[in-house]
């Protein structure tokens, strides 16, 4: 659990991590900040001790935002967006995202998104990883 509080005395945060809190971040915050933090609370409660994610060709560790083309050795830089989408089909190889799916990971629920948002991100991921890194 996460708590997400504009209360920022000591007290408040004492309470709430000895409450049962696995973090807690008070408002307002960097939302890059928030998303590692989810993370953070998402591995340990999966028990995932490898944040790491790879498909023998690629791999992206969520911790750090790095993602690595594994035979050259290279660092690539990709935005958040394109992130999340890499992440979302490594989290699960080999099954089929739809594309409300694809959009919800990275928009989030209700999020206003353009009809081709997803297809321009996974675009984007083919010119930076290559053309063979994504099969959709």
């Amino acid at each position: 659990m996460l708590i997400v509080t504009a209360r920022d005395d000591l007290y408040s945060r004492l309470n709430g991590l000895d409450g049962g809190a696995d973090d807690y971040i008070v408002k307002p915050f960097d939302m890059a900040e928030f998303k590692a933090r989810m993370r953070a609370v998402l591995r340990r409660g999966s028990g995932q001790a490898q944040a790491c994610l790879s498909n023998g060709a690629l791999s992206l560790n969520p911790a750090t935002y790095q993602v690595e083309i594994i035979a050259e050795g290279r660092q690539v830089a990709l935005s958040n967006q394109e992130f999340s989408v890499l992440q979302a089909l490594l989290a699960r190889p080999g099954v089929i995202l739809s594309r409300s799916d694809s959009e919800d990971k990275v928009y989030g629920w209700g999020g206003e998104v353009e009809s081709n948002a997803v297809d321009f991100l996974i675009h984007g991921l083919c010119k930076k990883l290559g053309k063979e890194s994504i099969q959709n």
